[in-house]
């Protein structure tokens, strides 16, 4: 998204300093229609309800799920069709009792994907662009402060062409907080960063955010930033909130298949379910893809009966694989089968190893070589019943 970036009015008075008001509500409807080459007329809906609550909520989807069209809304860019954003007590948006503040009065900041920096300004100049109308001294002392936090003071003078792209993003940043904020909504800010960089900043972000607590709404595809930065999540599909709590309740035990490939699930089987055993809180299932019947599986016990059709994803870095019968150990599934290719991907290794349906299996070099596997062997895979995640199929709905 380019553009002129919103700038927060300084002068607009808040509740308390701490921003003790700010929590996020958005319940939305934004329709778009038009046309598509591949398949013809195309609609797409975002029909979007969450609470966004003090400290960093990820917000993660595919391309196409509604992610920066739901900060547009809560931003002000994009007017939604019906609904309301509210931000403490305050109504940002209300179809009903036409109420739409302007996005530079919405006490929000805003970090574009593609940062949207001024070019013909300095660092210093970037970061002040919105306190125009305070005082000098404490125009100064703002600016110094934010440029101390997110460690680019030495970079006061330089234009962004002058700088690398993580001190760029710093910039971006701090010419948000300068402001002081009562919400922050980034979009991908670090995508484009290497590890160290995005480190860095990630812990000078969770540094800020630990000492002022507003709502941050944080659009990521990174598994790791979730992690490192989130104190919740919400999942996104297809326009609609699919999930939310936790990184580790989110993303641990995915349960749509949108949140599955997003995690990496390489394996998604449909299973009918053959035997519930309550006491022990699982359920044997008998896998089967593209008309092939595959072995059983215990699994973790569902809301399902006898005979129903579930669907099950395993992650191919969590299944072990041995060269002899496995024997003695807790993990409740031992699946035999013959190893069918072996493909070398960067440091990993891809098997295919066919149990009645393939299974995809990642193995390092050193595990092949310390089993002698070999195209045609027959193996063994080990897989826990807790490795082993019920999904919901992905909602049906027009893109």
């Amino acid at each position: 998204m380019g553009g002129v970036p919103i700038q927060v009015r300084p002068d607009i008075p808040l509740k308390s300093e701490e921003h003790g008001d700010a929590l996020l509500r958005v319940d939305v409807v934004k329709t778009f229609r038009g046309r598509s080459r591949d398949i013809g007329p195309r609609e797409f809906s975002l029909e979007a309800r969450l609470s966004v609550e003090h400290g960093i909520t990820m917000l993660f989807g595919a391309s196409g799920s509604g992610k920066t069209t739901l900060l547009d809304c809560v931003a002000g860019v994009l007017s939604p069709d019906t609904g309301r954003v509210e931000l403490g007590s305050e109504s940002l948006f209300d179809s009903s009792a036409g109420v739409n503040v302007p996005p530079a009065k919405r006490g929000v900041g805003y970090v574009f994907q593609n940062l949207a920096l001024f070019p013909h300004l300095s660092v210093e100049g970037n970061v002040e662009y919105g306190l125009f109308r305070l005082p000098a001294d404490e125009k100064k002392n703002r600016v110094g402060a934010i440029l101390d936090s997110f460690r680019i003071a030495h970079l006061r003078d330089r234009k962004p062409n002058e700088i690398s792209g993580g001190e760029r993003q710093r910039v971006a940043l701090a010419r948000a907080l300068v402001t002081n904020p009562r919400t922050l909504l980034l979009d991908e800010p670090l995508s484009a960063l290497d590890p160290a960089t995005k480190s860095g900043i990630m812990d000078d972000l969770r540094g800020w955010n630990d000492k002022h607590r507003i709502p941050i709404l944080y659009v990521t595809h990174s598994r790791e930033e979730v992690f490192a930065l989130g104190e919740r999540v919400v999942a996104l599909e297809q326009g609609r909130a699919v999930a939310e709590g936790s990184p580790l309740d989110v993303l641990s035990a995915p349960r749509t298949e949108a949140i599955a490939g997003w995690m990496g699930l390489e394996n998604i089987f449909d299973a009918k379910v053959m035997a519930l055993h309550e006491r022990q809180g699982t359920m044997l299932c008998r896998i089967g893809t593209h008309g092939k019947v595959g072995p059983e599986l215990e699994v973790p016990l569902g809301r399902s009966l006898v005979g129903d059709t579930v669907r099950i994803g395993i992650g191919a870095g969590e299944i072990l694989v041995a060269n002899k019968v496995p024997d003695g150990l807790s993990a409740r599934n031992i699946l035999k089968g013959e190893l069918k290719t072996l493909k070398r991907r960067d440091v990993m290794l891809i098997a295919e190893i066919d149990c009645g349906v393939p299974f995809e299996v990642h193995l390092t070099p050193g595990a092949q070589e310390s089993l002698a596997l070999r195209q045609g062997n027959t193996v063994w895979l080990v897989i826990k019943t807790y490795s082993c995640h019920l999904l919901q199929r992905s909602p049906k709905h027009l893109l």
